[in-house]
């Protein structure tokens, strides 16, 4: 069983804590427990929260030196220090093999580690540029969602602390897992790419829609009719062309909105989402490789797999071995 262990500390932030609790600590019914939760503190005791009451915390540092995984959701002020026996216990585990993950502004507690020293991470836009100042070693990239090194990870706001805890989930147990841990929360189905925000998922990538005729779309209207309609026609035979078609703008001013409000381009959107389609058909069906690459819209098992490869560093087979859903 894998040991989750979230560091809190005066006054502590309920909804970051939340976030945690709810992916790793919360019982579901019909879903495997993989995890076991766990709050400890450099003082055991009575913790004020940012909700007004007060927890109690059982568990001190000691904690950490079992843990698999650490969190740090949240540490305000950021200004902070970070005091010695927690940054000692936060290295020990690090050393040990411990995954440290921080929610939002705990990103300032590992920064104090000097652990994220030459590393990517990403924090709240609102604290990015003082994250920069104060760790100019850090390359602050405030637009990602999340940030992932393995060993080391951050997120933004405290909504996407959930995207990362679910991002750990989908790394350690298959995408299939994380998915139906998603619906149970009902949240949106886990995102393929860290960069892309929430989009609605296929319906059913197995039996895709066949493509309907472009139905024009007021320039002003928000891209998510669009996304849910690609979304359902993944298998079909879809073009930058035609997206900028069915919302009824130039290629270009399609370009110009999905980077102002995804920040991503129209084309790794597509290719995004139809490679996790794929992962969805590798964990949970018997389907060849070249047709899973139709039914996704990539064509060709050729294309999939150096697509699959070139975005997850293994190959589809290779994959399927790893997180096929028995």
């Amino acid at each position: 069983m894998h040991r989750v262990v979230a560091l809190v500390r005066p006054v502590q932030s309920t909804f970051e804590l939340g976030c945690a609790a709810e992916v790793f600590g919360t019982p579901r019914p019909g879903l495997p427990q993989h995890y076991t939760f766990a709050t400890c503190t450099q003082v055991p005791g009575p913790v004020p929260t940012t909700g007004g009451y007060t927890m109690s915390v059982p568990h001190g540092l000691d904690a950490l030196d079992t843990a698999d995984t650490v969190i740090v959701p949240g540490w305000l002020p950021v200004d902070e220090p970070l005091a010695d026996p927690v940054r000692r216990a936060l290295l020990r585990a690090h050393a040990r093999g411990a995954r440290l993950t921080a929610i939002c502004s705990g990103v300032f507690a590992l920064a104090r580690t000097g652990l994220l020293d030459g590393r990517t991470a990403t924090t709240h836009r609102a604290r990015a540029d003082q994250l920069r100042r104060a760790y100019p070693r850090i390359r602050v990239e405030p637009h990602r969602r999340y940030v992932d090194h393995g060993d080391v990870a951050t997120s933004a706001g405290a909504g996407a602390g959930l995207d990362l805890c679910l991002h750990l989930v989908r790394r350690d147990h298959g995408a299939a897992h994380a998915a139906a841990l998603a619906r149970h929360m009902a949240m949106a189905p886990h995102p393929d790419d860290d960069r892309t925000p929430y989009a609605p998922a296929p319906a059913s990538p197995l039996s895709p829609s066949p493509p309907s005729p472009p139905v024009p779309v007021s320039s002003g209207q928000a891209l998510d009719g669009l996304l849910a309609w690609a979304d359902e026609r993944l298998g079909a035979p879809l073009s930058v062309e035609a997206l900028a078609a069915r919302l009824g703008v130039s290629p270009r001013t399609l370009a110009r909105r999905f980077a102002d409000q995804l920040g991503t381009s129209p084309g790794a959107w597509l290719l995004a989402r139809r490679l996790a389609a794929a992962r969805v058909l590798l964990e949970d069906t018997d389907l060849p490789v070249d047709a899973i690459a139709a039914r996704v819209g990539l064509t060709s098992a050729v294309n999939l797999r150096r697509r699959f490869r070139a975005r997850t560093g293994t190959t589809p087979g290779a994959y399927r071995q790893a997180f096929r859903t028995r």
